[in-house]
C-alpha cells in the first residue's frame, strides 16, 4: 500500500521522476526494505523545489484537495518522498483508493 491512514490525514509515499516528457502517475515502486511508493513523472526540472512545486500541484488536481493540504514531510531532495495529506482520512482514502485505481 502506498499510502498509510493517520489521525490528520494520509501518508502517501511517492517516487518522483523529475525532467520527464509528461506528468503522470506511474506503477509502484518497491524499496529494499519492502516499502511501496507511487511511481510520479513531473516535468520540471529538480532545481530550487520546481520538481516538488509541480509534484503538488499534480497531486492536488488530481485528488481535488486545496495545496495548502499538501506537506513533503521527508524526501525534500530525495526522490523517494513522504507526502502528508491533511484532511478527514476517511475521506481522502476514498479519494486516495479511487485515484489509484484510474
Amino acid at each position: 500500500m502506498v499510502f498509510e491512514e493517520r489521525q490528520d490525514g494520509i501518508l502517501l509515499r511517492v517516487r518522483l521522476t523529475p525532467n520527464s516528457s509528461s506528468c503522470n502517475k506511474g506503477d509502484v515502486f518497491c524499496d529494499a526494505d519492502g516499502r511501496e511508493y507511487l511511481k510520479i513523472s513531473v516535468v520540471s526540472v529538480p532545481e530550487k523545489g520546481k520538481a516538488n512545486q509541480e509534484l503538488i500541484k499534480f497531486l492536488s488536481k488530481q485528488l481535488k484537495e486545496a495545496k495548502s493540504s499538501f506537506e513533503i514531510i521527508s524526501g525534500e531532495t530525495d526522490r523517494c518522498k513522504r507526502i502528508l495529506i491533511l484532511g478527514n482520512s476517511q475521506n481522502l482514502r476514498s479519494k486516495v483508493t479511487e485515484w489509484l485505481e484510474r
